[in-house]
């Protein structure tokens, strides 16, 4: 099955080998925002258990969400699956999604990754991580992420875009903790440190940190994970072995999440698939190939044990979408492009 076909929109069949009749056929087709072709074998899993079917659809989160208003009540989605706080924040609050009332979910979810009215629960998490180039910068100059703004790293320090979504999310994140004052003299100090025009991907500012060209990074933890796992090539591998990974303590937390569509037609399929996608098993299943971290543990691979254990700043995932707004306005006043 070619990807081109999914990513232009058209349906992906999973499970079609499980075997039920035409009167006992069920199924849930997926919105889905995460473009990973490793998330099939959970779907498969899943349908080889229950017998229902998956109909997947995958595009660009922003994409979906305006797929779903232009088709309104006619949508044919089940679930949205969406990676960002803010994406999934947003969905909600258009009217996207409606809660769901599901014991399995609230304890296989901790409450923070989850929306207070139940209208959307987190299935897997990536941390926005520091990433140090040693023969530039020294590793232990660095704990927080209020350091990167400290003068010493001046022409030192690279970043994404202004319109990355995961830049957002971080920027909103230290609003709630530090305040607004305090968040807009930190971007300050980070603008004041750039020594190259913004990137416009993580992979892009990790080779780029790799090559000597900035001394310091801002990226999610996972794309540093699958570059010196070799999964990009062994040129990739090679810069990204020389890069170390900084766990901010404590760690602004963002997760994919998964919530049951207005338009859903198969209710009780679908929330099935969110339970088992948010279970330990599923979100194992999920987050294991893309070197995300699973909701509960750090996971198994050589990489992520390198990292070593996270501590969560503990700021709802809800906060942060509902402070985005915010943050874009704070990064464009100072700076930030």
């Amino acid at each position: 099955m070619k990807k081109a076909a999914i990513i232009c929109g058209l349906g992906l069949i999973i499970g079609q080998l499980v075997s039920a009749s035409p009167a006992e056929a069920r199924e849930v087709r997926i919105y889905s925002g995460r473009h990973y072709n490793t998330d099939r074998k959970a779907f498969k899993a899943f349908s080889k258990e229950t017998g229902i079917k998956i109909r997947l659809i995958e595009a660009t989160g922003i994409s979906l969400i305006e797929r779903l208003k232009r088709e309104g009540k006619n949508s044919k989605a089940d679930i949205i699956l969406l990676v960002d706080a803010a994406r999934i924040n947003n969905a909600a609050q258009a009217g996207l999604l409606i809660p769901i009332q599901s014991k399995k979910l609230d304890q296989f979810v901790p409450k923070e990754y989850r929306d207070p009215k139940g209208r959307w629960f987190g299935l897997t998490r990536r941390v926005r991580a520091i990433i140090v180039n040693p023969a530039i910068v020294k590793t232990s100059s660095i704990k927080t992420y209020a350091d990167l703004a400290k003068p010493e790293f001046k022409g030192k320090l690279c970043l994404r875009k202004r319109k990355n979504v995961y830049n957002q999310s971080l920027v909103a994140d230290q609003i709630i903790l530090k305040g607004t004052a305090n968040a807009s003299n930190w971007i300050k100090g980070m603008v004041a440190n750039i020594n190259q025009p913004f990137y416009s991907g993580d992979s892009s500012l990790i080779r780029a940190v790799g090559q000597g060209k900035c001394g310091i990074g801002v990226v999610n933890h996972y794309y540093l994970a699958r570059m010196q796992a070799g999964q990009s090539g062994h040129k990739d591998q090679s810069l990204a072995r020389a890069i170390k990974l900084i766990m901010p303590n404590p760690a602004h937390v963002n997760v994919s999440a998964a919530g049951l569509a207005t338009s859903a037609k198969n209710k009780t399929e679908a929330i099935q698939l969110i339970e088992y996608l948010a279970s330990p098993k599923g979100s194992d299943a999920l987050a294991g190939p893309t070197f995300e971290y699973p909701l509960r543990g750090f996971g198994t691979s050589a990489e992520l044990k390198a990292f070593g254990s996270v501590n969560p700043d503990n700021v709802p995932i809800s906060k942060l979408g509902n402070t985005q707004k915010k943050a874009i306005q704070l990064m464009a006043e100072n700076g930030w492009q």
